[in-house]
């Protein structure tokens, strides 16, 4: 039996630098979202990705629900609303009123002013420890502008 060690494994981990996205889905007229640093581009044909979700979360359950989910890369300008949607700052109200953002064809919100925009339709979720593994088609994606939000060692950073 392999002995517990999460705060190892976290330190571990935090060494590892990885993009900054927001996960948004939309449960009946209810938009959610969370900040999420696990995005990685499974196939190119077809377009697939992976996004990993935690299980108590709203944003899950609505991916669950609907098969659909948005992703919105953010940009270091963005840094306070990685933290909002991470749960460290404001909460973001159901109706992101205070988050500029337009609706995708699908109804789902993208982040306005951001990197890069995936919408994506679920084809797999899998059950991994404490998160959900989804695997989504990308059905649209489109490039923005502006340096990428990076998360390296618990700090934002951007590469220039």
């Amino acid at each position: 039996m392999i002995p517990a060690m999460p705060d190892e494994f976290r330190e571990a981990m935090a060494r590892l630098a990885s993009g900054v996205v927001v996960v948004s889905a939309k449960s009946g007229d209810r938009y959610h979202g969370l900040t999420a640093s696990t995005l990685v581009a499974v196939s190119v044909q077809p377009p697939l990705v992976l996004v990993s979700l935690e299980h108590e979360t709203a944003t899950l359950a609505a991916v669950r629900d609907t098969r659909r989910f948005n992703v919105s890369a953010l940009t270091r300008d963005q840094e306070f609303t990685a933290e909002r949607f991470a749960g460290r700052a404001p909460a973001v109200d159901a109706d992101w009123r205070a988050i500029p953002h337009r609706l995708a064809a699908n109804g789902i919100p993208l982040i306005e002013s951001a990197a890069a925009w995936l919408e994506c339709e679920v084809t797999e979720i899998h059950t991994a420890g404490d998160h959900d593994v989804c695997i989504a088609r990308v059905t649209t994606a489109t490039s923005g502008a502006g340096d990428t939000l990076i998360l390296w060692d618990r700090s934002f950073w951007t590469v220039r």
